[in-house]
């Protein structure tokens, strides 16, 4: 028992050792957890949904819907109660010969206050009064909460013209980040073939069929391929940084692109017509026009309204006098304003407003126009872009055939890495020329649906 009893005790101790290294084990690799950056994927379609939702820009569009709300209950304020309770407390006197009078006296009696003026007072006294308004009717109040509420409209269809904006660029800069990945991707294939030059160059040097200017050729055909990859790798992440910033996310987001330039799909195009239709339909900065027109001739119709009259109500109760001899005292009426001339200041401002509004309209029409204009090019765009993908397919199949045909030559000994050298520039320029004709052709796409409106709709 007693030589027993030891060995439990360092049995215990030992599993208080273990217990508490798991815990710090446990607390270590959840601290790291924490710190690691957070990976998020993404589409297309997802980062200009994302962009629309909380960029900077958006954000800023919805504080001043805020502030157009808050303008409403602003307005709101001049046909609701006003209450007030104004108590006050004053002591004043009074030179007697400000009266410009005096009281009879009997014949012979000394005046009852001195000609040349005498201090009466001072007068104290005390008024707890409550006071309030009600308007019953303020045509040009009325008008001012109606102005204010277009404006809220106004400044809502700002926001979704902010939204597309931000989905618009997001989206180019996605392309331009998927671009970064193809042009990568072939200089890490231009690498590879520079490598393999080089291994065969070597291979029949060593074996005494080459000449040491093809390897000489070959380490610097690896060389510029090389430098290629450092740049492409450079773009890459510099795209990255771009679209973490385009999405308003944190820097160190780590970003996994769902999408490649040679799989992101094809653009649903349709007639001229029926694309211009759609768009006028559902851009919104056209929804934006409107709404701002609709808020300036609603702003001119409550500037016309301060030609009628306004009727309101008015009361006021409490008790004045002396502290120990407070009356209750009221006041209460029914009151008209009516504003018959002002000096011209309500036609100006008719006059101002007016102009506003067919500015707004002349601005509209225009917009209208634009938007027929942005359609039809940007369909002219995507119809050049698919032949010049299809021409620079062509080109690249043709490109990587005579790369093959070159290489087999060197290979077989028959020529030198001269023709393969040339063959590999051949093809760096047909990899990145259908690179640019894809991302030209993506670039179209996202412009045809910024006419249409429908940025946020892409896949």
């Amino acid at each position: 028992m007693n030589a027993t009893f030891p060995k439990v005790i360092r049995v215990g101790a030992g599993l208080c050792v273990l217990v508490a290294l798991l815990a710090f084990l446990v607390r270590t690799a959840s601290a790291q957890t924490d710190t690691m950056p957070r990976t998020q994927r993404l589409s297309l379609g997802e980062a200009a949904r994302l962009a629309a939702q909380q960029t900077a820009a958006v954000q800023s569009a919805q504080t001043r819907v805020d502030e157009a709300r808050a303008r409403v209950t602003q307005a709101r304020s001049a046909l609701l109660p006003q209450l007030e309770a104004v108590p006050n407390w004053t002591s004043h006197t009074i030179n007697s010969a400000s009266f410009g009078f005096n009281f009879p006296t009997a014949p012979g009696e000394p005046p009852l206050l001195d000609p040349n003026g005498q201090i009466i007072g001072p007068v104290k006294m005390w008024d707890f009064r409550g006071q309030g308004s009600q308007s019953i009717y303020d045509p040009a109040a009325i008008g001012r909460v109606r102005a204010a509420r277009a404006n809220v409209s106004a400044a809502s269809a700002d926001v979704a013209t902010a939204a597309e904006q931000s989905a618009t660029a997001a989206a180019m800069v996605y392309v331009r980040a998927v671009r970064s990945d193809a042009v990568l991707s072939a200089r890490q294939q231009d690498s590879s073939l520079a490598a393999d030059l080089l291994n065969i160059a070597r291979d029949q040097l060593e074996a005494g069929v080459g000449v040491a200017l093809d390897v000489t050729r070959a380490q610097s055909q690896l060389a510029a391929a090389r430098a290629q990859l450092i740049t492409a790798r450079n773009d890459r992440n510099r795209s990255r940084l771009d679209l973490l910033r385009a999405l308003n996310l944190p820097l160190d987001t780590q970003l996994q692109l769902t999408d490649s330039l040679a799989g992101l799909p094809q653009a649903e195009t349709s007639s001229e017509q029926a694309a211009v239709d759609v768009a006028l339909r559902s851009r919104p900065d056209i929804r934006a026009a409107d709404a701002q027109l609709a808020a300036a001739q609603q702003q001119l119709s409550a500037i016309r309204a301060t030609r009628l009259p306004s009727v309101s109500v008015f009361g006021n109760d409490g008790g004045n006098g002396f502290i120990n001899h407070l009356l209750n005292t009221y006041t209460y009426g029914v009151q008209v304003n009516w504003s018959l001339f002002e000096g011209g200041r309500r036609e100006g401002q008719t006059q101002e407003q007016e102009a506003v509004a067919r500015d707004i309209e002349v601005r509209r029409r225009d917009l209208r126009q634009q938007t027929a204009v942005d359609v039809r090019g940007a369909m002219l765009d995507i119809a050049s872009a698919r032949e010049s993908v299809d021409a620079a397919r062509e080109r690249q199949r043709l490109a990587e055939q005579e790369v093959q045909q070159a290489r087999d030559r060197f290979r077989a000994g028959v020529a030198g890495n001269a023709d393969v050298i040339t063959a590999l520039g051949s093809l760096n320029s047909a990899r990145t020329g259908l690179i640019d004709a894809l991302a030209a052709y993506q670039n179209a796409r996202v412009s045809l649906a910024r006419a249409e409106g429908t940025v946020s709709q892409l896949r």
